[in-house]
């Protein structure tokens, strides 16, 4: 795909890898919009990339996803990139007792936020040049995690989307891409739980550079490995990781 002269709306695009993402699309000359729940953390966003608009959602909220729709084409007319990027990761046990809402928030964010996103922006992104729809899934959903077992079945399921969804909009001028994060230095799941991930912008310089090629389905490092693995290495590479947290 073209990095410039786009059009984006980035989900969770003011922290993490939404902002890197954002980064690189001003960068190369595209108008960014990036979106997230937090007003103060837009603003933060805003004085590290100047020229960056912003808007508060709540990617949970089916009223809010399609109020954002409204918004973003209405105020951006020639919006043409889609970057479904805000998800959240969180540690539990299976059988914790907690508010069904809290897992329920967890998949809303992760999976049907970006389907519902998806089918709301399809008849506008149609009518654009250059259209794209960026999912940004993970490593964990080619080898599910116990420590977080609802974020690697969201991000499953987020993949087997994105597969179908290229298949049936193969006839259109809409490019549908994936983006495969392995563990990345940022905040996700609490801070200091990733300090160990790759460097964000190093993450972020790679897979730029690659949709840039063409290529519709990238990752980086381990999920590079995964997301190309077979299942025998699948199998080997979710037990050693679920060992650390047994």
């Amino acid at each position: 795909m073209n990095l410039g002269g786009n059009t984006v709306l980035i989900t969770g695009g003011a922290t993490g890898i939404g902002l890197a993402l954002a980064a690189r699309f001003l960068q190369a000359g595209s108008t960014v919009i990036a979106m997230g729940r937090r007003a103060d953390v837009l603003q933060q966003a805003q004085q590290q990339l100047p020229g960056l608009h912003t808007r508060v959602c709540d990617v949970a909220s089916a009223e809010e996803r399609t109020a954002l729709r409204d918004w973003a084409t209405r105020e951006f007319p020639g919006l043409n990139v889609l970057v479904n990027n805000a998800g959240v990761q969180r540690r539990l046990q299976v059988a914790d007792e907690e508010a069904w809402s809290e897992r329920q928030a967890e998949i809303a964010i992760n999976f049907e936020a970006p389907v519902h996103l998806a089918g709301l922006f399809v008849p506008h992104l149609r009518q654009q040049a250059g259209a794209a729809i960026i999912n940004v899934t993970s490593g964990l959903a080619f080898t599910p995690p116990t420590f977080a077992p609802i974020y690697g079945a969201t991000k499953a399921a987020l993949h087997s989307f994105t597969i179908a969804l290229r298949h049936q909009l193969r006839d259109t001028s809409i490019e549908v891409l994936e983006i495969v994060p392995p563990a990345v230095n940022t905040d996700l799941g609490g801070t200091g739980l990733h300090t160990f991930g790759v460097p964000v912008n190093e993450f972020a310089d790679s897979v730029m550079a690659r949709l840039a090629a063409g290529e519709l389905e990238v990752g980086f490092g381990t999920s590079e490995e995964r997301r190309l693995a077979s299942r025998a290495e699948l199998d080997a590479a979710t037990a050693a990781m679920n060992s650390r947290f047994s």
